[in-house]
């Protein structure tokens, strides 16, 4: 899990951050992205991408890597900006907010598939398998993503705390009984979308 740092610091890059998102995929809520700088001497402890992770393993993982972390950046972008922008454009928007949020500098990125020029940096299939900072900041933006969702379901009668605004089947029931809430990315065609499949 840190063979990709520990060529680059072969390398003579000291300081490399990994950056991941969480919300491609939803048809409701942000796009969040996060950065994570660990020290060099850092020993493996996660061994699963975010995605196979339980909940509470995610939660636990979550102060694991914000005690054992340098720095770590967290970008949000809405779907105001999601509609506006396109969810690609979007989520790079994301990792440029989550870079400016880091506490310290840094020298080499490593992106989970996600090109990012201009910055010096290295974009990999399935990164956060093989790096561990990718797989930290998985699992950071994650958390924050799913916290942020489960705080509208407080807001809106959906149930953004369960599905987090992907289109399962409670989802596509709760757009066909309630419709769609301010948080919808209007730009994904819902109605349409929907009328279709319902």
């Amino acid at each position: 899990m840190l063979e990709i740092e520990r060529s680059l610091y072969r390398k003579g890059y000291s300081k490399i951050v990994g950056i991941d998102e969480a919300g491609r995929g939803p048809l409701a809520g942000p796009v969040v992205a996060a950065a994570v700088i660990f020290p060099p001497d850092i020993k493996p402890f996660i061994f699963k991408d975010s995605k196979k992770l339980t909940e509470k393993q995610r939660e636990q993982l979550f102060y694991q890597i914000k005690e054992k972390a340098v720095s770590v950046g967290i970008g949000i972008v809405d779907n105001t900006v999601i509609d506006k922008v396109n969810i690609y454009n979007a989520t790079k928007l994301a990792m440029k907010r989550a870079l400016e949020d880091l506490k310290t500098d840094y020298d080499y990125i490593i992106t989970d598939y996600v090109r990012f020029e201009p910055y010096p940096h290295v974009s990999l299939a399935k990164a956060d398998e093989t790096s561990l900072s990718v797989a930290a900041a998985s699992i950071i933006a994650k958390v924050v993503r799913d916290r942020i969702m489960a705080e509208f379901s407080k807001v809106y009668p959906h149930s953004f705390d369960r599905h987090k605004g992907y289109p399962t089947k409670l989802h596509k029931e709760e757009l066909r009984r309630y419709g769609i809430t301010p948080i919808h990315r209007k730009s994904f065609n819902l109605g349409i979308q929907y009328r279709l499949e319902l």
